[in-house]
């Protein structure tokens, strides 16, 4: 669909003129398709004339689809390379089962209200979770406290979501941009809530996911 040297522009033309009676025509570029056949979504292009009266697809660049990725899957966890440290592994699984078992449970939450749970675009900040609700935009850092300090998981979550937000106002400025911290249990201290309100960050935690 970007050779002109072929006769792609016939085609194009053609679902020009379907959009123009209302009848919509989707249009994709080859990374369009192959994300298609991945399981992963892909943008529909805008048609524009060029000077020489071709019809041209142009990526129509939505605020969402900069942001969200495909649909959102759990990993599977306890696999190591031979080569890793042996910290101590055992726990390091431990919390790595716990966080996928988080991401589980806020797919299901998700799913159960008729919203899809989404990786992150091309491009964007690598943020566990990610969601369209409206005009708004969720993505969120999810942090496991099973074997580690609990404040220092908290703290880490807080910086991580707020540096992918402010990375994503800064590319999108015109989206509304929310982010969330989804920890797998309720924190022991209720400072927390107090400290996410004061810097415009959504606390939430399974299995109730409260405010999400």
């Amino acid at each position: 669909m970007t050779d002109d040297r072929r006769i792609y522009s016939s085609t194009l033309v053609a679902a020009e003129a379907e959009r123009g009676r209302r009848r919509h025509v989707c249009v994709v570029d080859a990374d369009g398709f192959s994300a298609l056949l991945r399981g992963r979504p892909a943008p529909c292009l805008e048609l524009r004339r060029a000077r020489t009266g071709r019809v041209r697809p142009v990526a129509a660049a939505t605020a969402e689809a900069r942001v969200l990725g495909g649909p959102l899957r759990v990993r599977r966890t306890g696999r190591r390379a031979s080569g890793d440290l042996t910290l101590d592994l055992s726990r390091l699984d431990e919390a790595t089962a716990a966080h996928e078992a988080t991401v589980g449970a806020l797919i299901e939450h998700l799913s159960r209200q008729g919203v899809e749970a989404c990786t992150n675009a091309a491009g964007a900040p690598e943020f566990d979770a990610g969601w369209s609700l409206g005009e708004d935009i969720f993505v969120a850092e999810v942090k496991s406290l099973t074997g580690a300090r609990e404040d220092q998981q908290i703290r880490l979550g807080i910086g991580q979501i707020l540096d992918y937000v402010h990375q994503l106002r800064s590319t999108c400025p015109s989206a509304a941009i929310r982010p969330v911290l989804v920890l797998e249990k309720r924190p022991s201290a209720v400072r927390w809530t107090a400290l996410a309100d004061g810097v415009g960050l959504r606390i939430t935690w399974a299995p109730e996911f409260d405010g999400i």
